[in-house]
């Protein structure tokens, strides 16, 4: 039997409508689970033809749990979460608002720690094992000039990957993390077109010399949510071409 085949198992991904998102959720389609869309979106462009799109604002109060009650209601066996959506509101530390600040926090951290509580609650009062995979970034490792709130946020899902990984080990869910570097993305990649010579840095700087992209990201969450990393939980992947292990890059 393949150990990364995910036959008889129900995903829900969040912040699917695009981005690494959409890329985690059509890999865990490949793999084999059915596999729920989640956005804000009403008509999304590239959700998969005949795939369930379910829509939520995370940021709301009790938005996680309405997209908790619509992904079970669609899917009552659903034992898969990735809580990908999230997003980037930063302006200067000395120009930093409250409102942006919570906005940041809210989505970033709050929904993710929520939408986790009601699933596993599910989960636990009906007796069956699951996994979450919760997509921080490299700057929840190594801050990035202007980019205070956000910094912050991913910082908090990474502890928060471990903290939940503990409190749910002995319902047998399975708790982990990817920490993306520099993917091209909708997000990104209009930052990546407007200064080439920060995008010419970072390919100087990644050791496999070239900007990531969503699927990349995508086959390491399909591997966290699989059979294959069975004895695996409490970790973080980082998945950045080797933009972290250097101090220079390549010359």
């Amino acid at each position: 039997m393949n150990p990364c085949s995910l036959e008889n198992h129900t995903a829900l991904v969040t912040g699917s409508s695009k981005g690494i998102g959409l890329a985690a959720g059509i890999a865990l389609r490949e793999a084999g689970a059915a596999t729920l869309f989640h956005g804000r979106e009403k008509t999304p462009r590239h959700i998969p033809e005949g795939a369930p799109y379910l829509t939520a604002d995370l940021a709301a109060p009790g938005g996680p749990e309405t997209l908790a009650e619509k992904a079970f209601a669609e899917a009552p066996d659903l034992d898969l979460l990735v809580c990908n959506a999230g997003s980037f509101f930063d302006v200067p530390f000395l120009e930093m608002s409250e409102e942006r600040w919570d906005q940041t926090l809210d989505l970033n951290v709050k929904a993710a720690y929520f939408l986790a509580k009601a699933f596993a609650a599910r989960l636990v009062n009906e007796n069956r094992p699951g996994a979450v995979v919760i997509v921080s970034s490299t700057n929840g490792f190594q801050a990035e000039e202007d980019s205070t709130a956000y910094d912050t946020s991913k910082g908090a899902l990474v502890m928060l990957t471990r903290t939940l990984a503990h409190s749910l080990a002995r319902y047998n869910i399975r708790v982990n993390g990817v920490a993306p570097g520099l993917i091209r993305t909708p997000l990104t990649g209009g930052w990546m077109e407007a200064h080439p010579e920060k995008r010419e840095h970072y390919e100087k700087k990644i050791l496999l010399g070239r900007i990531g992209t969503p699927e990349d990201c995508g086959g390491a969450i399909t591997f966290l949510c699989s059979n294959a990393a069975a004895y695996i939980t409490g970790q973080v992947l980082v998945v950045d071409g080797g933009l972290t292990v250097g101090q220079i890059g390549r010359m």
